[in-house]
């Protein structure tokens, strides 16, 4: 099917000839947002696992992280080429020797072809940039930062003690330092509008931002916002209704932008709604199902 969007793979077979897997790390953080600096409670959307749910026992090192994580995708795959991936809690919230020690370690494995860091844009220090711009001298790094929606009260309701000014602001130093910027968006957030959603977007879009994940909401056990759920249920997408809002979204984006995700994956032993969402393939395919029936031009889509 031809692509009606940049996706990551199109990304990696054209920058490094393959496709290419990422390799979840768990580079043992924690987050502002947890341990009593801005809050103890966390995002409301957000497991104790700190969407770090797949990831390993950070007591590992990351060189045996990365060998227990190749395992698994070697069982499916020929791939030798692979992404580095920080992704449990904030992981550039640690003292800096130790940012230094575990990011070195990983980009130095000859099968490691970038770094992708997931955290906060409020946990950027002038010297994490520094290392950052470092490390990029090395392989490519890419930051990915939890914007989730442009939206102030949702993110004050959803607990995330985070703005989009400073968002904005990480976003363009790490540009200016040759760094990519990966930007999470999550779609179907309480109280948003479709077009609150797509303003979101449309703001992303402005910015000098290398790729996106639009994320589905996944309403989790042990959570303020599953609690919330259970006591008074909010609007939930069906699979028609959020995989139309990801062909709306893609329409806004640059195409240029790498789509890094359409959906996501929540924990099956946490989730409590929308049950359609465990079934991932499918989701994917009724994306590309309509997407078909869609013409592109310029990196937007119109309907046949």
């Amino acid at each position: 099917m031809e692509r009606r969007f940049y996706s990551l793979n199109d990304y990696c077979k054209k920058t490094f000839g393959q496709k290419v897997y990422r390799l979840s790390i768990n580079g043992g953080m924690t987050c502002p947002n947890r341990d009593g600096s801005l809050s103890t409670n966390g995002c409301a959307f957000c497991s104790a696992g700190g969407s770090g749910d797949f990831a390993t026992d950070a007591n590992i090192s990351v060189t045996d992280q990365l060998s227990a994580a190749k395992s698994r995708v070697m069982a499916k795959t020929d791939c030798n080429s692979f992404i580095a991936y920080f992704q449990a809690y904030t992981n550039t919230y640690g003292p800096i020797f130790h940012l230094r020690k575990i990011f070195y370690e990983a980009i130095e494995n000859p099968e490691i072809v970038a770094l992708s860091i997931a955290t906060r844009s409020d946990c950027l220090s002038d010297e994490i940039y520094e290392l950052l711009a470092d490390l990029n001298r090395i392989k490519p790094v890419w930051v990915e930062l939890g914007l989730q929606t442009i939206h102030q009260k949702t993110l004050d309701a959803m607990n995330t003690h985070t703005f989009v000014e400073d968002f904005d602001i990480a976003c363009r130093r790490l540009s200016d330092l040759g760094i990519k910027v990966i930007a999470h968006l999550i779609l179907g957030l309480p109280g948003e509008t479709h077009e609150m959603m797509l303003d979101s977007v449309r703001h992303v879009a402005k910015l000098p931002v290398f790729g996106v994940k639009l994320q589905l909401l996944h309403v989790l056990e042990h959570t303020a916002l599953g609690d919330m759920y259970k006591k008074e249920p909010f609007y939930i997408f069906s699979l028609e209704e959020y995989c139309e809002l990801v062909i709306n979204c893609l329409e806004l984006l640059p195409p240029d932008m790498v789509v890094h995700r359409l959906t996501g994956d929540g924990p099956r032993k946490l989730l409590i709604a929308p049950a359609w969402s465990t079934d991932k393939k499918r989701v994917l395919n009724t994306i590309n199902h309509l997407l078909k029936s869609k013409d592109t031009y310029q990196g937007r889509l119109y309907e046949k």
